[in-house]
């Protein structure tokens, strides 16, 4: 009878540990270092979406960009900063040794929160959205060579499961310099402001860490959310005494030596995520209501010879968070602020409401962005994870039918957020045509493109950032146990679990669902307009692009078609006759009407480009499982299985699979 040998911490099975591979590559030869079914890396929807929104030839130098930022992404020395960044939160020290405030330090941050922004600068996750040099296009409507903001996001979307969401700062540092770039825009702006915000701007889109700065952007206060109406932060102009009083004391200027503004701002603000941030966007009431102002963080003491401290604000304390852990995340207290009004006076609602576009897009990236990673790490585990009988988990068809539809959501979200990323670019500069144009999925009116924007923008934030977190719990899943467990051993590759947590942050931020539901019934006009809005906005973009698909996929859509219009139809029918009041209480069931219909003109538009086959199988499942709410009988399900395995893991079944003979047991 042979002996039994038991198992000891260094004996017995060990699982091998799954290779997580770049998500693009850009050259033919790397192929083989990459997965083996997916040409362009291990997610095929990098190159798709490069194809589809970027003009052919794309200028060289994205693919190479992408190409080796794929790889650091996953490299032991960015991920060691990752784990640091997460697993060693910011601290607060208030006081000195003697207990004086510490107006200079008080905030301190690990050095890999430094270090991962350091690597995101360098990588243009701002400045890749922006002509650089600065002047390179200074109006808003300039020539360049190709949608920047298509760049710039997709640079993000690689970069996100890394980053330990040091990309939030990014968002608000995107819309402060939206905000700047138009003041600068103003033939009446003082020139003291125009020297002030044409300085600043240039630093928040450098791609320079040495000078690139981050903006925080401060409207939360205790009365209320996402409402701004209860703002208890409130400025007053200084007058000329006071004025003249701080320039005595060469109390005038900030760290640069620029003047600061004439207004003083004091208040408390309940949230502000970029707390490290070299400048800020906030709102405050004047007598004239709630205005918008911009302000440095730090003001030089001296004309700058003594040294820096902050410009009015205090940290009252740090939030204790689910997840995004090394974010910054503070209560201030604004006492005597120095900052310079933005727009009008008693008009900072419709100023901050201008960069939503930007930040509610940046949190629909973030979530996708997160659950990139995670299905990263499940198609690396599922790779190499021995089940029952020693085969491998891509042996059972249940498991890869179920990560199949996953991955079938992640690139419906893709798709969709970067749909509004490429339609906020082709608002703000003209380009050249691209195989979006040619199938109308960019309106050929600016004007068209940016109400369009502006009625899906909530729809893509809601969803996006929803959507994610299903789906990472899903990755953890996936996983097991190990799935369950915070992995920062090995480089933290299959930490899931800090996605997800992280994750849940983005339906919260920017306007819950429920705002943002409310959003879009505002958008519509509805108590004005009655669905006139919505078939002007919406209804002729549909019919132009399916027209354009119905041309271009040479019928493999037709049954598609059929029941995007039926539902286009009985979308149109619930908001006939109905007051605001009605439209608003069936709120979200717009957003998933939004969400069934733009996701699947977007997946079909998607897969004409080349009528991959691959392509059209995600659009054919996303119609069929949001669309025409599951109906459809499966033909061949052999051939379905297949497709799983393609959709998933990129592949047909592999040589390894083959000779692994009955289908496992998980």
């Amino acid at each position: 009878m042979p002996t039994l040998t038991p198992s000891s911490l260094t004996s017995g099975f060990f699982q091998e540990l799954p290779t997580v591979l770049p998500a693009y590559t850009s050259h033919p030869s790397a192929v083989a270092c990459t997965s083996p079914g997916h040409v362009h890396g291990d997610d095929p929807v990098v190159s798709r979406l490069i194809a589809l929104y970027l003009p052919s030839p794309t200028p060289s130098h994205i693919p190479t960009h992408l190409h080796n930022l794929s790889r650091q992404v996953i490299s032991p020395d960015t991920l060691a900063h990752t784990i640091d960044a997460d697993t060693n939160p910011p601290t607060l020290h208030p006081l000195t040794t003697f207990g004086a405030p510490n107006n200079t330090n008080a905030l301190r941050t690990s050095p890999g929160w430094k270090a991962l922004k350091d690597i995101q600068t360098n990588n243009g996750v701002v400045g890749n959205g922006y002509p650089q040099p600065p002047d390179a296009c200074s109006s808003q409507q300039g020539e360049v060579e190709y949608n920047l903001r298509v760049h710039q996001f997709l640079t993000l979307h690689i970069w996100e499961a890394s980053a330990a969401v040091v990309t939030c700062p990014v968002a608000m540092t995107d819309g402060a310099a939206v905000l700047l770039r138009k003041e600068l825009g103003r033939h009446d702006l003082d020139a003291k402001a125009r020297k002030v915000f044409g300085a600043a701007y240039e630093r928040l889109i450098s791609n320079d860490p040495k000078k690139a700065w981050t903006s925080g952007q401060w409207m939360t206060e205790r009365s209320g959310g996402s409402s701004v109406a209860g703002t208890e932060t409130v400025a007053r102009k200084m007058g000329r005494e006071e004025i003249e009083r701080e320039r005595r004391d060469r109390r005038d200027v900030d760290t640069e030596g620029n003047a600061l503004g004439e207004w003083l701002i004091s208040g408390f603000k309940w949230f502000s995520s970029a707390t490290d941030a070299d400048c800020v966007v906030l709102l405050a009431k004047t007598e004239k209501g709630i205005s918008a102002f911009y302000a440095p963080m730090r003001r030089a003491l001296g004309g700058g010879k003594e040294g820096s401290v902050m410009n009015g604000v205090q940290i009252s304390r740090l939030k204790n968070k689910l997840g995004t852990k090394a974010v910054p995340t503070a209560e201030l207290v604004i006492d005597g602020m120095r900052g310079w009004l933005l727009g009008e006076e008693g008009k900072g609602v419709r100023m901050i409401s201008a960069i939503l576009n930007i930040t509610r897009l940046h949190t629909a990236q973030s979530g996708v962005g997160m659950w990139r990673g995670g299905l990263a790490a499940s198609r690396a585990f599922t790779r190499v994870r021995k089940v029952q009988g020693g085969k491998r988990l891509e042996d059972n068809v249940q498991h890869m039918k179920w990560m199949a539809d996953e991955t079938v959501a992640y690139r419906a979200m893709t798709n969709l957020y970067m749909f509004g990323v490429a339609l906020l670019g082709h608002t703000e500069y003209t380009g050249p045509t691209t195989k979006a144009h040619e199938m109308s999925l960019l309106p050929e009116k600016h004007a068209d493109a940016d109400a369009l924007l502006r009625l899906l923008t909530p729809v893509m934030k809601a969803c996006c950032s929803l959507r994610a977190v299903e789906g990472l719990r899903a990755c953890m899943e996936s996983l097991g146990g190990v799935g369950y467990c915070e992995n920062n051993e090995d480089d933290g590759v299959l930490n899931i679990a800090r996605l997800f947590r992280d994750a849940n942050v983005n339906p919260i931020w920017e306007g819950t669902t429920s705002v943002l539901a409310e959003d879009i019934v505002r958008a519509l006009q509805i108590k004005t307009r009655g669905v006139a809005e919505f078939e002007k906005v919406y209804g002729q973009w549909l019919q132009k692009v399916v027209a354009s698909i119905a041309a271009k996929a040479r019928h493999l859509f037709n049954r598609e078609i059929r029941a995007v219009q039926a539902v286009y139809l009985s979308f149109k029918r619930s908001l006939q006759d109905k007051s605001e009041e009605q439209i608003l209480w069936q709120g979200r069931s717009m957003l998933a009407y939004f969400e069934a219909i733009t996701t699947a003109i977007v997946l079909m538009a998607d897969a004409c480009v080349d009528l991959e086959e691959v392509a059209i199988e995600v659009a054919r499942r996303w119609v069929r499982m949001k669309v025409s709410a599951g109906r459809g009988e499966v033909e061949h399900w052999a051939k379905e299985v297949d497709l799983d395995r393609k959709i998933f893991l990129g592949q047909s079944k592999s040589p390894a699979s083959e000779s692994a003979g009955n289908l496992s047991k998980l």
